[in-house]
């Protein structure tokens, strides 16, 4: 353990100003408070917090942090209190306290949604203050340091495979690639034991075949900038066994196919001399193509700065190169840590850095715990790509990100009511994968809201969060409304009068809160109006002979029947896909719980099989007006001749109809005939009708009909 003197003394090598006498009332209370304490590897408890503050000293980090450190157990695991931190340390001190204490009282839970509040209390917490995840972190890297002294073999994956997940994409996420690296390894050892011996021993294999090879290439990329007028530290550093069983993994090759296992670095004084070093590198040896990336003119979101290149240097070696000045490598090692603002006490505030606040954007969409969790794992672990707003703003996103990820991203604002987007000044599908160094300009209105599709191709945890949020909160509003009508509509039809007064006592019966919860659960399905009618109205119904059988249909009034007015397809609405309904057909609705309403033709020949009970059958009217405004999808059968040009033919007569294709599958192929099933957009029937009719009058067409 780090004696008391040796604590302050390192504190004060990099901070002569340093509150000595606070340092030293914290070692004291913190030792005094763990008393007799012990570890799972029988040292004192009191090692634990010591160590982590040792871990932070290293990264020097300000005093506050430090006493943090050593008080960070106290509260959960002594007598001590925070009003008594306040009382003995101050508010800022009791503050971080506060906010470790409150992130490692669910730590040790194994159940997922526990896990999941761990995290979104983490987020909170760190937005607050960064120094929060410094200690968090620090903490976490000695618990794993001693991980394998924990019995329990379940228990130790659990723990590592929650530091993969979480707190390795977070210290990457803040640049400390030191710590990264470590808890990544350790994590490692512990979630696949066999595949990082068999690395290690690959490795020491090749340190011992060739391990003269390092210094020769050293040597001689020194003495080739030395040849052009640069001095610079030049060094190799060798890849962990995670990262090189990752890359085994995404590429699919073998050990010995990796031509990048020991990368060398430049370390020079300026930036200028880093291209000045590049150029005498890609002057001096053949450049292998696509591995060069300039870190320095676009940094990353955690302010890595470098250049990355691979050539085949010394001795027709294929090597992997880093050029950067000393402050860029400092703040690639240590990250936040190695900001001059920061070791200042000036920058504390989380919410400097644009990832946490997409995490805190996510954070607010999310509707649990367990959605949040999914959505910052989306956010944290994608290989990133640079793009620019038309101004110039750098936007980092996952790879594969679209426009309505880049939307999102400047504002949920703009996402909302994003309508279409060039990328470099051209208009793009909005479904587009962005690229390194793209511009992309979003273009949006008032009206537009965001379409439940768009959750099917966003990749951003901020995008899939807003999407989802809009669509909840849409299908609320629609099932209410839905709710409503069929309320009306059962009261009217059984001779009931209606009011949201006469409702209230059916709040209290179905358990709700509000009349809105009672609405919604009706028009999701969860209840139905013959469930409240007899709730509420038990000697209306009760002399009343049970239906089993499914209902005949028979046509009613139109005004007794619940128009298709205003419900989003998709939402409260759905049309089924085994008859597709469009406007112009007899239709009937099934409620469905959890879904809503599911729309048939009334000659379906699925409904003959469906056993739901008559009180889910309701009668539905298409809204003359408002369906001929939407395109809805019809299925169509062809059989066609085996010609050159027949399928040309066949999507000119329905271009030349105003219809849209949705899909087309051929469904059997012969040397005479092909089947094909196509998905039309089409207004109602009679649009249908002439579409088909249309196609009918083609010479090379067999036959046409509608599924």
């Amino acid at each position: 353990m780090i004696r008391q003197f040796e604590l302050v003394e390192a504190v004060r090598a990099y901070d002569p100003d340093a509150d000595e006498d606070l340092l030293n009332r914290a070692y004291v209370y913190s030792m005094k408070a763990h008393g007799n304490q012990v570890r799972a590897s029988g040292d004192p408890y009191f090692s634990h917090p010591l160590e982590v503050a040792g871990i932070l000293v290293g990264l020097k980090l300000d005093v506050a942090t430090i006493v943090t450190a050593l008080l960070h157990d106290t509260v959960e695991d002594t007598l001590a209190t925070i009003e008594d931190i306040e009382k003995h340390f101050g508010k800022e001190i009791a503050f971080l306290v506060n906010g470790v204490t409150k992130l490692s009282q669910l730590e040790l839970q194994s159940d997922q949604s526990k896990q999941a509040e761990n995290f979104r209390k983490l987020v909170v917490a760190m937005s607050s203050d960064i120094r929060v995840l410094l200690i968090k972190l620090a903490d976490r890297l000695h618990n794993m340091r001693t991980l394998h002294y924990v019995p329990a073999e379940e228990k130790r994956k659990r723990i590592a495979r929650e530091t993969m997940d979480i707190y390795m994409p977070l210290a990457e996420r803040i640049g400390m690639h030191e710590v990264k690296d470590e808890l990544e390894d350790l994590a490692f050892v512990q979630l696949h034991p066999e595949a990082r011996e068999s690395i290690v021993s690959r490795l020491n294999f090749l340190r011992e075949q060739g391990g003269n090879l390092v210094k020769p290439i050293i040597d001689e990329l020194r003495e080739v900038l030395q040849e052009h007028g640069l001095h610079a530290l030049v060094m190799g550093r060798e890849k962990t066994p995670c990262s090189i069983w990752r890359k085994m993994q995404q590429k699919n090759i073998t050990f010995e196919q990796l031509s990048d296992i020991i990368a060398f670095r430049i370390i020079v004084e300026t930036e200028a001399q880093c291209y000045q070093a590049l150029g005498i590198v890609h002057g001096t040896y053949p450049v292998l193509p696509g591995r060069f990336k300039d870190y320095i003119s676009t940094s990353k979101e955690n302010n890595y700065q470098s250049i990355h290149t691979a050539v085949i240097g010394p001795s027709q070696n294929r090597i992997e190169i880093q050029i950067r000045t000393k402050l860029m490598d400092e703040i690639a090692e240590y990250g936040v840590a190695a900001h001059w603002e920061y070791k200042q006490g000036a920058v504390h505030d989380g919410h400097q850095y644009r990832w946490l606040r997409g995490l805190l954007d996510i954070l607010e969409n999310a509707e649990d715990p367990e959605d949040f969790l999914e959505h910052t794992k989306l956010e944290m672990f994608q290989d990133q790509v640079f793009c620019f707003s038309p101004k110039g703003d750098l936007i980092t996103l996952p790879k594969g990100a679209t426009p309505i990820d880049f939307a999102y991203a400047v504002h949920s604002g703009v996402g909302d009511h994003c309508t279409g987007a060039k990328i470099n000044g051209r208009i793009m599908p909005l479904r587009t994968a962005l690229e390194n160094r793209d511009q992309v300009e979003i273009m949006t209105s008032k009206n537009q809201e965001p379409s439940p599709t768009w959750e099917r191709f966003v990749v951003t945890g901020k995008a899939r969060a807003s999407i989802r949020r809009y669509i909840r909160q849409q299908k609320r509003h629609q099932f209410i409304d839905l709710g409503k009508s069929l309320i009306q509509k059962a009261f009217k039809h059984e001779h009931i009068p209606y009011s949201d007064k006469d409702l209230e006592p059916g709040i209290k019966l179905f358990d709700f809160h509000t009349l809105d919860d009672l609405y919604a659960a009706i028009g999701e399905g969860v209840k139905t109006t013959n469930e409240l009618i007899r709730t509420l109205y038990p000697a209306h119904v009760s002399d009343k002979p049970k239906k089993e059988d499914q209902p005949k249909r028979k046509k009613k009034p139109a005004d007794d029947a619940l128009a298709l007015s205003g419900l989003i397809p998709g939402m409260a609405v759905h049309f089924a896909r085994c008859c597709h309904p469009v406007p112009g057909d007899q239709i009937v609705g099934i409620v469905t719980t959890g879904k809503g309403v599911t729309i048939h033709t009334t000659d379906c020949k699925t409904l003959a099989r469906l056993k739901v009970s008559p009180d889910r059958w309701i009668d539905v009217t298409w809204n003359a007006k408002k369906n001929k405004e939407d395109d809805h999808i019809a299925r169509i059968e062809l059989v066609v001749m085996h010609q050159p040009g027949s399928i040309a033919a066949i999507t000119g007569v329905i271009a030349r109809h105003e219809a849209n294709i949705i899909n087309i599958k051929i469904n059997n192929r012969s040397s005479d005939f092909y089947d094909f099933t196509i998905d039309l957009d089409v207004k109602d029937t009679e649009h249908l009708s002439d579409i088909i009719a249309s196609l009918r009058m083609l010479s090379r067409v067999v036959e046409v009909e509608r599924k």
